[in-house]
Protein backbone atom coordinates (compact mmCIF):
# COMPACT_ATOMS: atom_id res chain seq x y z
CA UNK A 1 0.00 0.00 0.00
CA UNK A 2 1.38 3.43 -0.94
CA UNK A 3 1.11 6.10 1.77
CA UNK A 4 -0.20 9.54 0.87
CA UNK A 5 2.89 11.38 2.09
CA UNK A 6 6.33 10.80 3.50
CA UNK A 7 6.66 10.45 7.27
CA UNK A 8 9.41 9.41 9.68
CA UNK A 9 9.46 5.61 9.67
CA UNK A 10 10.79 3.20 12.26
CA UNK A 11 12.88 0.49 10.61
CA UNK A 12 13.59 -2.85 12.27
CA UNK A 13 15.63 -5.84 11.10
CA UNK A 14 14.79 -8.77 13.33
CA UNK A 15 16.81 -11.97 13.34
CA UNK A 16 17.21 -14.89 15.67
CA UNK A 17 19.78 -13.22 17.93
CA UNK A 18 19.61 -9.44 17.46
CA UNK A 19 17.17 -6.75 16.41
CA UNK A 20 18.47 -3.60 14.73
CA UNK A 21 16.54 -0.34 14.57
CA UNK A 22 16.89 2.89 12.59
CA UNK A 23 14.79 5.81 11.41
CA UNK A 24 14.06 6.63 7.77
CA UNK A 25 12.98 9.95 6.25
CA UNK A 26 11.60 8.75 2.89
CA UNK A 27 11.73 12.19 1.27
CA UNK A 28 15.53 12.45 1.57
CA UNK A 29 18.06 11.32 -1.03
CA UNK A 30 19.66 9.09 1.61
CA UNK A 31 16.58 8.11 3.56
CA UNK A 32 18.08 6.08 6.41
CA UNK A 33 19.71 8.10 9.19
CA UNK A 34 23.02 6.34 9.76
CA UNK A 35 23.40 7.86 13.22
CA UNK A 36 20.06 6.39 14.29
CA UNK A 37 21.14 2.74 13.99
CA UNK A 38 21.07 0.74 17.24
CA UNK A 39 21.31 -2.98 17.99
CA UNK A 40 19.59 -4.83 20.84
CA UNK A 41 19.74 -8.47 22.00
CA UNK A 42 16.46 -10.33 21.50
CA UNK A 43 17.00 -12.24 24.74
CA UNK A 44 16.87 -9.00 26.74
CA UNK A 45 13.23 -8.26 25.85
CA UNK A 46 9.91 -10.07 26.04
CA UNK A 47 8.63 -8.69 22.73
CA UNK A 48 9.49 -6.53 19.76
CA UNK A 49 7.21 -3.82 21.16
CA UNK A 50 9.31 -3.64 24.33
CA UNK A 51 12.55 -3.43 22.36
CA UNK A 52 11.18 -0.76 19.98
CA UNK A 53 9.88 1.34 22.86
CA UNK A 54 13.31 1.14 24.51
CA UNK A 55 14.96 2.20 21.25
CA UNK A 56 12.71 5.26 20.90
CA UNK A 57 13.38 6.22 24.54
CA UNK A 58 17.13 5.74 24.13
CA UNK A 59 17.39 7.86 20.99
CA UNK A 60 14.64 10.41 21.62
CA UNK A 61 13.55 9.93 18.00
CA UNK A 62 9.97 9.75 16.79
CA UNK A 63 8.22 7.74 14.08
CA UNK A 64 4.73 7.66 12.61
CA UNK A 65 5.02 4.38 10.71
CA UNK A 66 7.11 1.23 10.91
CA UNK A 67 8.51 -1.35 8.54
CA UNK A 68 9.61 -4.55 10.25
CA UNK A 69 11.80 -7.10 8.46
CA UNK A 70 11.47 -10.41 10.29
CA UNK A 71 13.17 -13.79 9.81
CA UNK A 72 9.98 -15.78 9.31
CA UNK A 73 6.96 -16.27 7.07
CA UNK A 74 4.50 -13.37 7.07
CA UNK A 75 0.89 -14.56 7.49
CA UNK A 76 -1.90 -12.48 5.91
CA UNK A 77 0.35 -9.39 6.05
CA UNK A 78 -0.50 -9.14 9.75
CA UNK A 79 1.59 -11.56 11.82
CA UNK A 80 4.83 -13.50 11.90
CA UNK A 81 6.35 -16.12 14.20
CA UNK A 82 10.09 -15.62 14.10
CA UNK A 83 11.86 -18.77 12.94
CA UNK A 84 14.77 -18.70 15.38
CA UNK A 85 13.55 -16.61 18.33
CA UNK A 86 10.53 -16.71 20.67
CA UNK A 87 8.73 -13.54 19.56
CA UNK A 88 5.43 -13.58 17.71
CA UNK A 89 4.51 -10.25 16.14
CA UNK A 90 1.12 -8.77 15.25
CA UNK A 91 1.23 -5.61 13.14
CA UNK A 92 -2.00 -4.30 14.73
CA UNK A 93 -0.82 -4.89 18.28
CA UNK A 94 2.56 -3.30 17.57
CA UNK A 95 0.96 -0.26 15.96
CA UNK A 96 -1.28 0.17 19.01
CA UNK A 97 1.56 -0.21 21.52
CA UNK A 98 3.81 2.30 19.74
CA UNK A 99 0.94 4.60 18.63
CA UNK A 100 1.87 4.34 14.95
CA UNK A 101 -0.28 4.97 11.86
CA UNK A 102 0.74 1.63 10.37
CA UNK A 103 3.14 -1.28 10.72
CA UNK A 104 4.26 -3.21 7.64
CA UNK A 105 5.71 -6.69 8.21
CA UNK A 106 8.01 -8.14 5.56
CA UNK A 107 10.27 -11.16 5.35
CA UNK A 108 13.86 -10.23 6.22
CA UNK A 109 15.18 -11.36 2.85
CA UNK A 110 12.47 -9.43 1.04
CA UNK A 111 13.99 -6.38 2.72
CA UNK A 112 17.52 -7.44 1.81
CA UNK A 113 16.34 -7.87 -1.78
CA UNK A 114 15.07 -4.28 -1.84
CA UNK A 115 18.39 -3.11 -0.40
CA UNK A 116 19.91 -3.73 -3.83
CA UNK A 117 18.16 -0.55 -5.01
CA UNK A 118 19.96 1.65 -2.47
CA UNK A 119 23.37 -0.02 -2.21
CA UNK A 120 26.43 1.91 -3.34
CA UNK A 121 29.26 0.34 -5.41
CA UNK A 122 31.48 0.54 -2.30
CA UNK A 123 29.05 -1.82 -0.53
CA UNK A 124 29.77 -4.69 -2.93
CA UNK A 125 32.73 -7.02 -3.49
CA UNK A 126 32.85 -9.31 -6.55
CA UNK A 127 33.12 -13.05 -6.01
CA UNK A 128 34.70 -14.51 -9.12
CA UNK A 129 35.95 -12.83 -12.29
CA UNK A 130 32.72 -11.29 -13.57
CA UNK A 131 31.83 -7.61 -13.37
CA UNK A 132 29.22 -6.52 -10.88
CA UNK A 133 25.66 -6.51 -12.23
CA UNK A 134 24.03 -3.20 -13.04
CA UNK A 135 20.40 -3.21 -11.85
CA UNK A 136 18.19 -0.70 -13.58
CA UNK A 137 18.64 -1.50 -17.27
CA UNK A 138 15.68 -1.06 -19.60
CA UNK A 139 15.08 -4.80 -19.92
CA UNK A 140 13.60 -7.03 -17.23
CA UNK A 141 16.10 -8.38 -14.70
CA UNK A 142 15.95 -11.05 -11.99
CA UNK A 143 18.38 -11.36 -9.07
CA UNK A 144 18.86 -13.90 -6.28
CA UNK A 145 19.65 -12.73 -2.74
CA UNK A 146 20.94 -15.45 -0.40
CA UNK A 147 22.89 -15.54 2.82
CA UNK A 148 23.78 -17.48 5.96
CA UNK A 149 23.46 -16.14 9.48
CA UNK A 150 21.45 -17.58 12.35
CA UNK A 151 19.53 -19.29 9.53
CA UNK A 152 19.75 -19.31 5.73
CA UNK A 153 17.75 -16.57 4.03
CA UNK A 154 16.64 -16.55 0.41
CA UNK A 155 14.92 -13.79 -1.56
CA UNK A 156 14.49 -12.58 -5.10
CA UNK A 157 14.24 -9.23 -6.85
CA UNK A 158 12.50 -8.67 -10.19
CA UNK A 159 13.13 -5.33 -11.90
CA UNK A 160 10.91 -4.21 -14.74
CA UNK A 161 11.25 -1.37 -17.24
CA UNK A 162 10.20 2.01 -15.86
CA UNK A 163 11.71 1.46 -12.43
CA UNK A 164 9.07 -1.01 -11.22
CA UNK A 165 10.18 -3.76 -8.86
CA UNK A 166 8.77 -6.88 -7.24
CA UNK A 167 10.24 -8.91 -4.42
CA UNK A 168 9.93 -12.65 -3.83
CA UNK A 169 9.45 -13.55 -0.17
CA UNK A 170 10.62 -17.14 0.28
CA UNK A 171 11.66 -19.70 2.85
CA UNK A 172 14.12 -21.24 0.41
CA UNK A 173 16.64 -21.94 3.15
CA UNK A 174 14.32 -24.67 4.42
CA UNK A 175 14.26 -26.50 1.08
CA UNK A 176 15.87 -29.93 1.18
CA UNK A 177 19.64 -30.12 0.74
CA UNK A 178 20.73 -31.68 -2.56
CA UNK A 179 24.03 -33.57 -2.39
CA UNK A 180 26.32 -33.05 -5.42
CA UNK A 181 29.55 -34.84 -4.51
CA UNK A 182 30.62 -38.04 -2.78
CA UNK A 183 31.56 -35.99 0.30
CA UNK A 184 28.13 -34.29 0.22
CA UNK A 185 26.50 -37.72 0.26
CA UNK A 186 28.50 -38.78 3.32
CA UNK A 187 27.64 -35.50 5.08
CA UNK A 188 23.97 -35.87 4.18
CA UNK A 189 23.93 -39.43 5.50
CA UNK A 190 25.42 -38.30 8.84
CA UNK A 191 23.01 -35.37 9.21
CA UNK A 192 20.03 -37.47 8.16
CA UNK A 193 20.70 -39.90 11.00
CA UNK A 194 21.04 -36.99 13.40
CA UNK A 195 18.16 -34.76 12.28
CA UNK A 196 15.94 -36.72 9.92
CA UNK A 197 15.08 -34.36 7.07
CA UNK A 198 18.08 -32.19 6.14
CA UNK A 199 17.45 -28.68 4.81
CA UNK A 200 20.11 -26.44 3.28
CA UNK A 201 19.95 -24.36 6.47
CA UNK A 202 21.27 -27.37 8.43
CA UNK A 203 24.58 -26.80 6.64
CA UNK A 204 24.57 -23.12 5.62
CA UNK A 205 24.15 -21.18 8.86
CA UNK A 206 26.11 -20.54 12.03
CA UNK A 207 25.02 -23.83 13.54
CA UNK A 208 25.31 -25.40 10.09
CA UNK A 209 29.04 -24.70 10.13
CA UNK A 210 29.30 -26.65 13.39
CA UNK A 211 27.17 -29.43 11.88
CA UNK A 212 29.60 -29.63 8.97
CA UNK A 213 32.58 -29.78 11.32
CA UNK A 214 30.91 -32.57 13.33
CA UNK A 215 30.09 -34.50 10.16
CA UNK A 216 33.62 -34.21 8.77
CA UNK A 217 35.06 -35.42 12.08
CA UNK A 218 32.68 -38.40 12.12
CA UNK A 219 33.44 -39.31 8.50
CA UNK A 220 37.19 -39.27 9.22
CA UNK A 221 36.83 -41.17 12.48
CA UNK A 222 38.01 -38.21 14.58
CA UNK A 223 36.53 -36.94 17.84
CA UNK A 224 34.72 -33.63 17.36
CA UNK A 225 35.38 -30.93 19.94
CA UNK A 226 32.44 -28.99 21.40
CA UNK A 227 32.91 -25.90 19.23
CA UNK A 228 30.82 -22.83 18.52
CA UNK A 229 30.69 -21.30 15.01
CA UNK A 230 33.16 -18.59 15.98
CA UNK A 231 35.55 -21.28 17.28
CA UNK A 232 35.47 -23.09 13.93
CA UNK A 233 36.25 -19.93 11.97
CA UNK A 234 38.97 -18.83 14.41
CA UNK A 235 40.75 -22.19 14.35
CA UNK A 236 40.46 -22.32 10.56
CA UNK A 237 41.80 -18.79 10.06
CA UNK A 238 44.83 -19.42 12.28
CA UNK A 239 45.52 -22.80 10.68
CA UNK A 240 45.35 -24.42 14.12
CA UNK A 241 42.88 -27.14 13.09
CA UNK A 242 42.80 -28.75 9.64
CA UNK A 243 39.31 -30.17 10.26
CA UNK A 244 38.00 -26.65 10.87
CA UNK A 245 39.71 -25.52 7.67
CA UNK A 246 38.02 -28.35 5.81
CA UNK A 247 34.67 -27.36 7.32
CA UNK A 248 35.05 -23.80 5.98
CA UNK A 249 36.14 -25.02 2.55
CA UNK A 250 33.23 -27.45 2.41
CA UNK A 251 30.84 -24.72 3.57
CA UNK A 252 32.01 -22.43 0.74
CA UNK A 253 31.57 -25.17 -1.86
CA UNK A 254 28.09 -26.15 -0.69
CA UNK A 255 27.14 -22.46 -0.54
CA UNK A 256 28.12 -22.24 -4.21
CA UNK A 257 26.02 -25.29 -5.13
CA UNK A 258 22.95 -24.02 -3.29
CA UNK A 259 23.32 -20.50 -4.74
CA UNK A 260 23.58 -21.94 -8.25
CA UNK A 261 20.49 -24.09 -7.69
CA UNK A 262 18.58 -20.95 -6.66
CA UNK A 263 19.56 -19.26 -9.94
CA UNK A 264 18.12 -22.23 -11.81
CA UNK A 265 15.04 -22.31 -9.60
CA UNK A 266 13.90 -18.70 -10.00
CA UNK A 267 15.72 -17.74 -13.18
CA UNK A 268 18.09 -15.32 -11.48
CA UNK A 269 20.30 -15.00 -14.54
CA UNK A 270 21.26 -11.37 -13.88
CA UNK A 271 23.23 -11.99 -10.70
CA UNK A 272 23.42 -13.23 -7.14
CA UNK A 273 23.94 -11.10 -4.04
CA UNK A 274 25.54 -12.90 -1.09
CA UNK A 275 24.53 -11.39 2.22
CA UNK A 276 23.95 -12.27 5.86
CA UNK A 277 25.86 -11.89 9.08
CA UNK A 278 28.47 -14.53 8.21
CA UNK A 279 29.55 -13.08 4.85
CA UNK A 280 32.36 -10.77 6.11
CA UNK A 281 33.93 -13.78 7.89
CA UNK A 282 33.31 -16.23 5.06
CA UNK A 283 34.40 -13.97 2.20
CA UNK A 284 38.07 -15.15 2.00
CA UNK A 285 36.90 -18.79 1.85
CA UNK A 286 34.18 -18.01 -0.68
CA UNK A 287 36.68 -16.19 -2.90
CA UNK A 288 39.18 -19.10 -2.95
CA UNK A 289 37.49 -20.82 -5.86
CA UNK A 290 35.29 -23.67 -4.60
CA UNK A 291 32.27 -21.39 -4.42
CA UNK A 292 32.37 -20.40 -8.09
CA UNK A 293 33.46 -23.87 -9.18
CA UNK A 294 30.43 -25.49 -7.63
CA UNK A 295 28.15 -22.55 -8.48
CA UNK A 296 28.88 -23.12 -12.17
CA UNK A 297 28.86 -26.94 -12.07
CA UNK A 298 25.31 -27.38 -13.31
CA UNK A 299 25.70 -29.92 -16.11
CA UNK A 300 24.13 -28.73 -19.35
CA UNK A 301 23.79 -25.21 -17.87
CA UNK A 302 27.46 -24.84 -16.94
CA UNK A 303 28.24 -22.38 -19.74
CA UNK A 304 25.23 -20.27 -18.84
CA UNK A 305 26.09 -20.30 -15.12
CA UNK A 306 29.60 -19.09 -15.95
CA UNK A 307 28.03 -15.82 -17.17
CA UNK A 308 26.07 -15.14 -13.95
CA UNK A 309 27.92 -12.70 -11.67
CA UNK A 310 28.11 -13.17 -7.92
CA UNK A 311 28.96 -10.49 -5.38
CA UNK A 312 29.05 -10.07 -1.63
CA UNK A 313 27.15 -7.32 0.16
CA UNK A 314 29.54 -5.79 2.68
CA UNK A 315 27.21 -3.06 3.96
CA UNK A 316 26.72 -4.05 7.62
CA UNK A 317 22.97 -3.28 7.62
CA UNK A 318 21.40 -4.54 4.39
CA UNK A 319 18.11 -5.37 6.15
CA UNK A 320 17.70 -1.80 7.38
CA UNK A 321 18.77 -0.40 4.00
CA UNK A 322 16.07 -2.54 2.38
CA UNK A 323 13.45 -1.33 4.85
CA UNK A 324 14.48 2.25 4.03
CA UNK A 325 13.99 1.49 0.33
CA UNK A 326 10.51 0.16 1.14
CA UNK A 327 9.71 3.31 3.10
CA UNK A 328 10.49 5.37 0.00
CA UNK A 329 8.32 3.16 -2.21
CA UNK A 330 5.42 3.18 0.25
CA UNK A 331 5.48 6.98 0.49
CA UNK A 332 5.17 7.28 -3.29
CA UNK A 333 8.80 8.24 -3.85
CA UNK A 334 11.10 7.11 -6.64
CA UNK A 335 13.90 4.63 -6.11
CA UNK A 336 16.64 5.63 -8.54
CA UNK A 337 19.36 3.00 -8.40
CA UNK A 338 22.70 4.55 -7.52
CA UNK A 339 24.56 2.68 -10.27
CA UNK A 340 22.75 4.75 -12.90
Amino acid sequence: MVASHAAPTLLADLGGTNVRFAISHPDRERPMLEESIRRYHVADFGSLGEAAAEYLRDTGLEARRAIIAAAGRIVDNESVKITNNPWQISSRELAGKLKLESVHLVNDFAAQSMAVLLLQPKDLVPVGPLALPEPGHDEEQTFVIVGPGTGLGVGGLLLRPGGRSSILQTEGGHAGFAAHTAEDIEILRYLNVRFGRVSSERLLSGQGLVNLYDAICAIQGKKAEALKPEDVTRLAETGADTLCEQALETFAGIFGSVSGDLVLGIGGWDGVYLTGGMIPILLPWVQKGLFRQRFEAKGRFQETMATVPTQAIMNPEPGLVGCAAMSVAESGGKLMHRFN
